[in-house]
């Protein structure tokens, strides 16, 4: 957690308490009718990334911006989760300053509105950029979707027989499982820094594809190249 901020003024603690109240609101709307199951998911991403970037803006120093941010939720059965939802997701933001990249953490539970506190386990930490030494892709196949899918597969061939109809369709599920986790493995960036010692839970630039990644990387390439001109 980044320490040595500037005191938090009475108005933005107002406003998170405000956001957090209309983000628990969207539950029992959901629950009446009040709200769709689209509206619900678009409202609650968006006031989600508005609480977490008030609490980001309190971290902030004087004369500190943000430029760019970039959010993402890390799970691991992506293509399965319709089917198999579990029971906690991660949700990662990432906010680049003129300064230094900063990073919140919350873990999205089931039904519990996020709070970005220490009730859904928040936690916030940054890297000044004059500490960023590289930006470096990694990729991972996605074993644990493989085995979900040989799972169904094993599942549809042992109970062939009573699974006339919806054996194929879970073998098939279970086919496209293990080639999604083949095809497309996870991939991020890990940004590296100039410390001696390999960070023990480094920043992760997750979920590329989206255009808030492809800024944030062109962004961060940018301020690494001005700071090290040939």
């Amino acid at each position: 957690m980044h320490r040595g901020c500037h005191p938090v003024s009475t108005p933005i603690r107002t406003d998170i308490n405000q956001l957090r109240t209309r983000l628990a609101e969207l539950y029992p709307k959901r629950n009446i009718g009040d709200l769709t199951e689209r509206d619900f998911q678009r409202k609650l991403a968006e006031q989600t990334v508005a609480l977490y970037r008030a609490v980001i803006k309190r971290k902030l120093a004087e004369g500190e911006t943000i430029e760019c941010e970039h959010h993402s939720i890390w799970t691991h059965f992506r293509l399965m989760q319709s089917i198999l939802r579990e029971p906690a997701q991660q949700a990662i933001s990432l906010f680049l300053t003129n300064k230094r990249l900063l990073r919140i953490q919350s873990t999205l539970l089931p039904d519990q509105p996020p709070t970005a506190d220490k009730r859904d386990n928040t936690t916030v930490d940054n890297i000044s950029l004059d500490r960023v030494r590289a930006l470096k892709k990694r990729y991972q196949i996605r074993f644990g979707e493989m085995l979900l899918g040989a799972l169904f597969c094993g599942l549809a061939y042992v109970f062939k027989d009573l699974l006339s109809i919806t054996g194929p369709i879970l073998f098939g599920f279970g086919v496209l499982g293990m080639l999604h986790a083949l095809v497309l493995p996870t991939k991020w960036i890990e940004v590296q820094t100039v410390d001696a010692l390999p960070a023990a839970d480094p920043i992760l630039i997750y979920a590329l594809r989206k255009k808030s990644a492809k800024a944030l990387v062109r962004r961060l390439q940018g301020k690494l190249r001005a700071s090290c001109p040939t």
